[in-house]
């Protein structure tokens, strides 16, 4: 029986699904992590989003989510890198800013590049002007979701764009850091939003260009 099974905090649903999950991720990173690595990172993640669930169903796979990015993130800071570069999208609640340039970038870099985003207290849902408001673009972004960044994560960066954050910002020495200027969306209606949308367009495009990663739209 595995860690996984050992949980009397959970219901039997929540440990079938963490269980289910747990496998998955084995068998997806089957010779790069033990399952004790894989196990500890899966429970770690379900318990920072239990800290802030609304639908605790969704939680295991919130977690299984999360956790297949933290371990690619570890992965790299391990030297294991398929070349691509990563940004990290940071500000407040990742619900917003950090969310729309996310979608921007993942829609304009194709497979050319790897980014990641993430909140110093993030919230339980993206802002739904952000995501109105990026449909008008043409891109969804209604299956992300807000989660907060971990130290591998930030490590495995090769850039880590700020918004808004300040201080509650990881900072590590030898990091390349870009700290953008950008008006919060919470609050806002969508007409509200269609500015600071395009103003966030336009610098991702410009940071892809700085990369040298081809925009493929």
């Amino acid at each position: 029986m595995t860690s996984t099974d050992k949980r009397d905090d959970l219901t039997i649903d929540q440990q079938l699904a963490l269980a289910t999950a747990a496998r998955r991720l084995g068998e997806e990173f089957t010779g790069t992590f033990s399952v004790e690595t894989i196990e500890r990172f899966l429970h770690t993640s379900y318990d920072q989003f239990a800290t802030r669930a609304v639908v605790a169903n969704f939680l295991p796979l919130l977690a299984e989510r999360f956790t297949r990015q933290r371990l690619h993130a570890l992965a790299r800071v391990e030297g294991k890198s398929d070349g691509r570069p990563i940004v990290l999208f940071l500000c407040v609640h990742n619900a917003g800013r950090s969310q729309m340039a996310l979608g921007f970038f993942q829609h304009l870099a194709g497979e050319h590049a790897v980014a990641w985003s993430g909140g110093s207290e993030f919230t339980v849902e993206v802002n739904p002007s952000a995501i109105a408001s990026m449909a008008e673009a043409g891109i969804d972004i209604s299956r992300e979701f807000p989660k907060p960044w971990t130290e591998e994560i930030v490590r495995a960066a090769d850039v880590v764009v700020t918004m808004g954050c300040g201080d509650a910002c990881p900072i590590f020495p030898g990091k390349r850091y870009l700290d953008w200027e950008l008006e919060d969306p919470a609050g806002k209606s969508v007409e509200e939003v269609r500015p600071i949308r395009e103003e966030i367009e336009r610098r991702v495009r410009a940071l892809l260009a700085d990369l040298d990663v081809p925009a493929t739209r």
